[in-house]
């Protein structure tokens, strides 16, 4: 209620490109529906892929992990510095399997590089996960099973 949002939608990690777009959709779609402005980042999957090369066998939650979120909250930064916000976030730690305290670290050296304010939050309190899954369920969302990096949907299939 304190900011004018806009929302950026930047994810070069989510793959196959069929679940990127049904993501991208479901953003679009709720964006519209109320009113919030929506920049949308290129789907630059070389960029996310060279960024972790060499981390492929790593588990989630490891040093992979931390350089995908850098490279997505360095576009944000940048997206936002170039449509003249004053700050920057990420719904990122939302999701109970996402360090807040990782996330916020790297918002912040971001913010520090890009000259650009980070707003720090740690989104799953308060019932935060409650909540966004209740929200899901209002607007009918689809919730996707895995992160949507491919290290991550291989790994989660291969248990099955």
């Amino acid at each position: 209620k304190e900011f004018d949002l806009t929302a950026f939608f930047y994810n070069p990690n989510i793959h196959p490109r069929e679940e990127y777009e049904r993501r991208l959709g479901e953003v679009e779609r709720y964006c519209k529906e109320n009113d919030i402005p929506l920049l949308t980042g290129e789907y630059d999957t070389g960029r996310w892929f060279t960024a972790v090369e060499g981390m492929e066998e790593e588990k989630e939650g490891s040093r992979r992990c931390e350089i995908c979120y850098r490279v997505r909250l360095e576009k944000t930064a940048l997206a936002a510095r170039a449509h003249g916000m004053s700050c920057f976030a990420a719904t990122l730690t939302v999701s109970p399997y996402k360090k807040a305290l990782v996330i916020n670290r790297i918002g912040r050296e971001v913010g520090e590089q890009c000259a650009m304010w980070f707003y720090e939050a740690d989104f799953k309190k308060q019932d935060g996960f409650k909540k966004s899954c209740e929200l899901s369920k209002h607007y009918n969302f689809y919730r996707q099973a895995y992160c949507g990096c491919i290290y991550s949907i291989s790994r989660d299939r291969a248990q099955t």
